[in-house]
């Protein structure tokens, strides 16, 4: 069995800076290997293993240095009795390569080293965090893909495998060969010292320039993304460290938390609520049209993905389009759709391959301005696979969207948040895949669009044996004040938290550490391979304050923090400190918050 994993060689987070172009500086900048892309080697290496005879060859592009990432990858299949060689792809001509133009490079040069029965990818890069290129890689060289997989077992030529989706789990069945994409759970980590590394015999490593991949093009010629204005998104916190006895400093807590609102629960007038309404339909402008994938089980995001579209289209005069693959009749009129291309759902399901193939159809037949898409797991195949089949530009992930001189401005965090970029692109259609919970909703209309029939053919070879939902996904994204814990909180002593649950109607979030010990669910998991969420108030409870999970609160209005070690790295990222064992505060402060209630109450 021959195995190809995909390996990325990334800055360090605490070495992020931006140069005078507002670019990356990555001059003498500690490097190393993208984390979800540990787990891919580490799961190639047990799989090779397993089946006896089995090859892992890893493929980096990057430049010279970048072999570093192979070394450690050759030296963990050396470690572990599997035959490992490393694929270093690298020329000057693919330096700027975006996400498509990856791709394209890395898919050539597995063709070129090829066959394989599986390649292995890490579910994203954290610096860039696209999540779009093992979709693409699929797309380029025709074969089944599955994202997020926490577990997975080889069959004769058949992998079954277990996907880590949004707010649930995917039971898949798959023909080899295929690409997959390793959940951060799905294995241990490879990690190997630096004297181990250079131990590597060089010859085990292979180049493969411009001229052996063909004519191309290559790199920032094929990438029809460019990135313009780059900010780093910083959060300057409050850093107040209280002092006195723990009263004490629970009565100043509260008295700071009301000075900056965070405990307001008046709600403004009805007139400052109203949204937006979706204005009349327009005369059909096809030249301009802005399709809108809608994902099955996704209604409030297709409506917010609707009404970002319609708020485009009246800056461009275009008309909006409804791709349906949901099959759940949906008022998409209402919500902004001047019109609805039907496909037959039960025909082909929810597979991601066949929507993108339809998907793709429209876009050639109409050639429309842009094609917006959720930033899902199921959005981000279908629209990494749609963008291949088009040529076109693809943003991930994007937080904010705008028009320049007719041109889709899409604006993309990166690297766990700290940095927003504005992305545009080259290509005819512009795409993009929209973050949920960012666009606001503008109230619905009075409107039934018309609607047209469409089917379609199955090509996909992915089988679903089964689908769970988590059904309190949205819980913390909704929620106005969250409390989060970690390890420094014993599951059992979750019940005293409750009173301060019950105080803020707050639900209880948590690291990954405590996820990963199965405490609390993934859903509740706040960090960069976590969720983001922007509440009004969080409260940190027993938490470290590691990047890996502040990051994840960085939009919080206000954060205050609980921790019995006044040098713990957590009060530099919050406003407000109280230092004393959680056990102790946790009761006074929801006792406080239900007295200071009582008072707002009878002051209005």
């Amino acid at each position: 069995m021959r195995i190809a994993v995909l390996v990325k060689q990334i800055p360090a987070f605490a070495e992020l800076k931006l140069g005078p172009n507002g670019r990356l500086w990555r001059d003498g900048v500690e490097r190393e290997m993208n984390p979800y892309c540990r787990r891919a080697v580490a799961q190639a290496v047990e799989l090779a293993a397993a089946v006896g005879d089995g090859q892992v060859i890893a493929f980096t592009l990057g430049p010279p240095v970048a072999d570093e990432v192979l070394r450690e990858a050759i030296a963990w299949g050396e470690q572990n009795a599997v035959s490992t060689t490393g694929v270093l792809v690298s020329d000057p001509e693919f330096s700027g390569s975006d996400t498509l133009a990856t791709a394209k490079t890395l898919a050539a040069a597995l063709t070129l080293e090829g066959p394989f029965d599986l390649v292995l990818a890490g579910l994203n890069s954290v610096d860039s965090d696209t999540g779009q290129v093992g979709p693409e890689i699929a797309e380029l060289l025709d074969l089944p893909f599955a994202a997020g997989v926490r577990y997975l077992s080889v069959k004769g030529a058949t992998l079954h495998l277990r996907g880590e989706h949004d707010d649930g789990w995917a039971q898949l069945k798959i023909d080899l060969p295929a690409v997959i994409s390793c959940a951060e759970r799905l294995i241990d980590p490879c990690k190997v010292d630096f004297d181990r590394r250079e131990l590597v015999d060089p010859g085990l490593m292979k180049t493969l320039s411009a001229t052996d991949l063909g004519p191309g093009p290559w790199g920032e010629a094929a990438s029809p993304t460019q990135v313009g204005e780059t900010r780093v998104h910083a959060v300057n916190r409050e850093q107040v460290m209280l002092t006195g006895t723990i009263v004490e400093q629970v009565d100043q807590a509260i008295a700071a938390l009301t000075r900056r609102g965070a405990l307001d629960k008046k709600l403004p007038p009805d007139d400052l609520l109203a949204p937006a309404k979706i204005p009349p339909p327009r005369t059909p402008n096809t030249g301009l049209a802005i399709g809108v994938l809608v994902e099955p089980n996704r209604a409030e995001l297709t409506q917010e993905l609707l009404s970002a579209a319609t708020g485009l289209g009246e800056l461009i005069e275009g008309d909006v389009i409804a791709l349906d693959f949901s099959g759940e009749k949906l008022p998409l009129g209402s919500w902004g759709a001047d019109s609805i291309i039907d496909f037959d759902s039960q025909k082909i399901g929810v597979l991601e391959q066949d929507a993108a193939k339809a998907a793709a159809a429209w876009g050639e037949s109409v050639n429309p301005w842009a094609i917006l898409s959720p930033s899902t797991t199921w959005g981000r195949e279908v629209s990494g696979r749609t963008a291949v089949r088009l040529n076109a530009g693809l943003t991930s992930d994007a937080v904010a969207l705008e028009v320049d001189n007719g041109r889709l401005v899409a604006w993309k965090p990166a690297f766990g948040g700290q940095l927003v970029a504005a992305i545009t692109t080259t290509s005819p259609i512009q795409m993009a895949t929209v973050r949920s919970g960012v666009i606001e909703c503008l109230a619905p209309r009075a409107y039934e669009a018309p609607i047209e029939q469409s089917n379609i053919a199955r090509v996909s070879r992915v089988k679903v044996l089964a689908r769970t939902r988590n059904d309190d996904l949205n819980v913390l994204a909704d929620a106005k004040a969250v409390v989060g814990v970690g390890q420094g909180v014993d599951p059992s002593d979750y019940p005293v938290l409750d009173s301060l649950l019950i105080a803020l109607n707050a639900p209880l979030a948590a690291t990954r550490k405590v996820t990963d010990a199965g405490w609390l669910p993934r859903s509740r998991q706040i960090g960069i391979t976590g969720r983001s969420i922007a509440p009004r108030l969080f409260v940190a409870v027993g938490t470290s304050g590691k990047f890996n999970h502040v990051v994840g609160v960085r939009q919080a209005q206000t954060v205050l923090a609980i921790n019995i070690d006044p040098q713990a790295p957590i009060f530099a990222q919050a406003d407000i400190g109280i230092v004393g064992d959680w056990r102790e505060v946790v009761p006074l402060l929801a006792g406080g918050l239900d007295r200071s209630d009582d008072d707002r109450q009878g002051l209005t």
